[in-house]
This record gives C-alpha cells, structure tokens and sequence, in this order.
C-alpha cells in the first residue's frame, strides 16, 4: 500500500508543505519519541515538524529533541528560555512553519502513517478548503487502541458542543495568521479557541471532513482523553472561548460545561413569539387528555395556542372531550373527516395557525421538561436554522428519538434508539445539540413562513416518512435542521394507529418508502450527519463492515470552484 500510494503522490499536480506543529513540555520521552516517530514515518513525504520546548526542565528531553533536529533537516526545535504555557509555545512553534498548511500534534499523541497523506490529498482536491478534520482514537500506555470518534461532515451546532474538529486537525496557515495565532489564556482549550476564531472567518463548504482514523490521542492520568476532569481549566477556557465566540458573531447565547462538552443556551426575545400547537388525532380521549393537560401543566413558554385537528373522531367520550376543549380560550378544534393523511391534517391545520411558529405534536406526547418549548423556539429562531426536534423517551426511560439518520434500514431511522437516557451515546451526540439531516415530526417545531415556503409536509407521504422528506427540503432549501437533548419529552409510540411492519400497512410503507427512494436516492446513503464507517443496519451506531470509505488509493479528483459538488 505504500508503494502504491507513493507512486499515486507523484502524479499529483501539487504536493503542498505541510508543517507539523507540536509544543513540548518535559513529556514523557518515550511517548516524545513515538510521537516524532510516528511524523518521520508518514507516507506523504513533503512535510516538515515544528516543534517548541517551553523551557523543559528534563535534560532527557532536551538531549531527545537536539538529537532529532541533527539527524534529520525536516525537524525544526526552538528552545524557548522561559515558560509561557501551551498558547505561547504553540506560536512559537508556529513561526516555524513554512508549509501551506499546519497541522496540531500534542507531545505524546500519534499520528496514523496515512494521516498526511490524506489531509495533502483533501488540500489537493479541495483547493478551496481552508480548515480539515479527521475522526480520532484513543491509545493507552501499552499501544492499545479504542474508543473510535467517527464524526459527522461539518456541523456547526455539534462544534458549538464540543471542539469537533480537535484531532486531527489541518488549517491554511494564512488562516491561523489571520487571526492572530493562539491566544494566551485559553490553556487547555487554545486548540478549540482557535478553531472557533478560523470557522467564523470561512464558508462552510471550506471546512472539510476526512473519515478516518488519522490520530491517536495518548490517555494516561494527566490527559483529558482518560479524564474530562484531568485538566478542569480547560473546561471553563472553552466556556470563555465559546462565549467570545457568540460575542463576535452577535449570537444572544451562553455556554456552560456538561460531561460530553458544552450546552449552549440561546435567548428568547423579550416578547416571545406566538406558537401554534398542532395536534392530530382520532378518538384516543384518554391519551390527548394526557398530552394536552402534560403542555398545559408543565410547559413553562408562556405564549402558545393549541390547535386539535380531530380526524373522523366517533368515541362519545372524545368528542365530548374535545368540545370541552374548543369552549376554552386558546384552543381550536378542526374537524376533517377525510382518510388518514397525516401530511394532510397538519397542513390544514397551519393554515389556521396564528403563530409566528408551529410545533407538530403526536397525541401521543407527554411533556416531562417545562423548558421544552422555549428551548426549541430558540433554536428555531436562530438564522439558518430549520427545523428543530426533541428528545423523545419511551415511556421505561430509554431514547426513542435523538434525531434521524438517513439510510439506516433503507430510508431512516433514529440515532441512539433504546439507549438509556443517562448514557453519552457516540461521541457523546446523545446529550449534545447538534444539527441532523432530519428530525421527527413526532414533536417538531419550525417557523410557519419556512412551513409554508415549501407547501407544508408531502402528502403523497400520508404516514411514514414525510417528516424526513420536509426536513430533506429544508435542508436543500440551506437550512439545517437542530435536534436538542434539553427538550425532553416521552412518546407512547405509535399507540392509535399500530406499527408501520402490521400486515395491513406493508403495501403503504413500501409504496412511501419507494417514493423516497425516487426523490432522494444516494442521499439515503450518504448523510453528513452521520459517518460512512458507521453501520446502516441499525441505529447503534456501530461498525459498518465494510465500511462505505472509499480505498486510499481511488484515483484524485480535482473540484474546481465551478465544478465543486
């Protein structure tokens, strides 16, 4: 494979310089050496490898790296005289630099022989890229590896989470310049601060996504990759840096430390937006009556109305129930008698809506968390923002719904499905905000403007799928669509109409499912959101083999700004 990919790299247009940036600090000198090893042994030969001492006290270190920087011209090491911490020592490791490109390496992590290979291929084809990133492992004292980080395309609400682009991670070094480098006082977090300042200066199609596994970050007692809370100060650096972030960009939004990153709360307006409530049903008095009393109990977003949209109802009890609700103030109940189409009686019930948003809500809903609904009015009043969804819970307190990923099972399915509530999921997307291809209209709340601007949800989708399908054109409308784990709300399933696998609804189910596949096609089995090494079979999010990556040595393609898909 070397060979080959060798031979490959020759017939390349341009072979950029890629300078490999490491500050060290009295590291442990066998993990030193792998470190600068694993640069050495790289595939990709036009690379060079900056390295800063900040002043080690360890004579062991300091007779490690003058030995390197002897024996071979690509390993540049100043030695600095006084101890200025990460931020300081990584500028000066970065006005060593001459390469195009810089990438981050920590003194005891390692880099995969094919690691700049692939960031020099992506510079190569993507000449417009400005910011790279790879999927990460963990590697312990003994050379073990786990805990694989196989991430998403870039996502803007999931970097806000956590510092998605970490490792391995390239930047155009005229971009580093442009912001000024590293900034003393984000220790810890300097890497994320940095990331948070380039992003803001770039598009999002110049921040790239290489899926694989190109860095193993070393976990041992000191290292946040053991430990969350091995280095706390960072913790409160990337608050900082992550509220100077929203700051500059005029965002009114504040984020504070959770185990699995960060979250990040985005501010009302001082007069909230009307919303309007969209529940269909038949019959079912005993679960509406749950439903609506849960939002009007618990929900603490003070500016909302509920539309009821009764679909051929017949149950005394119901109908009473639901005359009951139309005397009161703020409630309006629809009646359409027409076959079930759930695309249809939500439609008709936007166009009665007086909110300046809708929320479509199952009558099987059953609201746990008051902030639900202001939490998603934030979201869904942010600019670029689509959709938003919820966290759905079974009723025994496991994940129904943390968003949607495209092609698992054929068409789409739920990320982290009857994972337990508490639990982090990959990466820890369970808990974090972060933006999806879709979200379910199980409980979904939009702008009306955006609703109506595409004709509403599908009505040739009358049951399954029409949310995916809304979400999909939002999404190639440029919107991108939130799911939220700070709006919690459980769902009692499918409890009115039966599962879509019954005998009697396979021929509908297959019908729509065909019909998503005519519309979408390969975007089924390709979702940014998602991972091609991660399997389509469920939604664990487990190891697809084989993996859908395509082999190191596929020929190079050259995407022009024209040609650029």
């Amino acid at each position: 494979m070397r060979a080959a990919l060798s031979s490959a790299i020759a017939d390349w247009p341009s072979r950029p310089l890629v300078s490999v940036l490491m500050p060290s600090y009295n590291g442990h000198p066998a993990w030193l050496r792998q470190a600068i090893e694993s640069v050495r042994a790289q595939i990709y030969p036009a690379w060079e490898l900056c390295i800063a001492d900040d002043a080690s006290t360890s004579e062991e270190v300091r007779s490690l790296l003058q030995r390197y920087a002897r024996s071979d011209p690509r390993i540049k090491v100043e030695f600095r005289t006084r101890n200025g911490h990460i931020s300081a020592a990584s500028n000066t490791a970065l006005a060593l630099c001459s390469g195009e490109w810089i990438v981050l390496l920590d003194h005891d992590d390692l880099l995969s022989p094919h690691a700049l290979y692939c960031m020099a291929r992506e510079i190569v084809e993507h000449p417009d890229a400005r910011m790279i990133y790879s999927d990460e492992d963990v590697i312990d004292a003994a050379g073990r590896r786990s805990s694989p980080y196989f991430k998403p395309d870039w996502n803007l609400d999931l970097f806000r989470s956590h510092n998605l682009l970490s490792h391995l991670g390239a930047y155009q070094k005229r971009l580093v310049e442009e912001v000024g480098g590293f900034r003393e006082g984000f220790e810890g977090s300097q890497d994320y601060d940095l990331a948070l300042r380039c992003m803001e200066r770039v598009e999002s199609a110049q921040i790239r996504h290489v899926p694989r596994v190109l860095y193993h970050w070393r976990a041992h007692e000191q290292s946040t990759a053991q430990s969350s809370d091995a280095k706390p100060y960072a913790k409160l650096a990337a608050e900082r840096a992550l509220n100077e972030h929203f700051q500059r960009v005029g965002v009114r939004a504040a984020a504070e430390a959770v185990p699995e990153g960060y979250c990040v709360r985005y501010a009302l307006p001082e007069s909230p937006p009307l919303v309007s409530l969209i529940i269909p049903t038949r019959n079912a008095a005993t679960l509406v009556r749950q439903c609506v009393e849960s939002i009007v109990d618990k929900t603490a977003y003070p500016h909302y109305e509920i539309l009821l949209v009764d679909n051929g109802s017949d149950d005394p009890e119901a109908l009473a129930y639901f005359a009951s609700l139309d005397a009161q103030p703020g409630f309006t109940v629809i009646r359409d008698d027409r076959p079930f189409n759930y695309s249809a009686l939500n439609n008709l019930a936007v166009a009665r809506a007086r909110g300046e948003l809708v929320a479509l809500v199952n009558n099987d809903i059953e609201v746990v968390s008051p902030e639900w609904l202001g939490e998603m009015v934030s979201l869904a009043l942010q600019p670029g923002v689509g959709a938003v969804g919820a966290k759905l819970l079974f009723p025994d307190q496991s994940v129904q719904h943390a968003g949607v990923l495209l092609g698992v099972g054929g068409i789409a399915g739920h990320a982290h499905k009857h994972l337990e509530d508490w639990q982090p999921g990959h990466g820890g997307r369970a808990r974090l905000i972060q933006s999806f291809s879709a979200v379910t209209a199980a409980c979904l709340v939009v702008r009306k403007s955006l609703y109506e601007q595409l004709g509403g949800l599908d009505v040739n989708l009358g049951v399954a799928f029409n949310d995916v399908d809304f979400c999909l054109r939002l999404r190639q409308a440029g919107y991108r669509n939130v799911w939220t784990p700070y709006a919690e709300l459980l769902h009692h399933e499918s409890a009115t109409r039966g599962a879509d696998v019954e005998a009697e609804a396979r021929e509908r189910l297959d019908k729509e499912a065909a019909y998503m596949r005519q519309r979408w096609g390969d975007m089924l089995a390709a979702d940014p959101a998602y991972n091609p090494n991660l399997t389509l079979d469920n939604e664990t999010f487990g190891l697809a083999w084989p993996p859908r990556v395509a082999p190191l040595d596929t020929p190079l393609r050259i995407h022009t700004p024209e040609a650029r898909p």
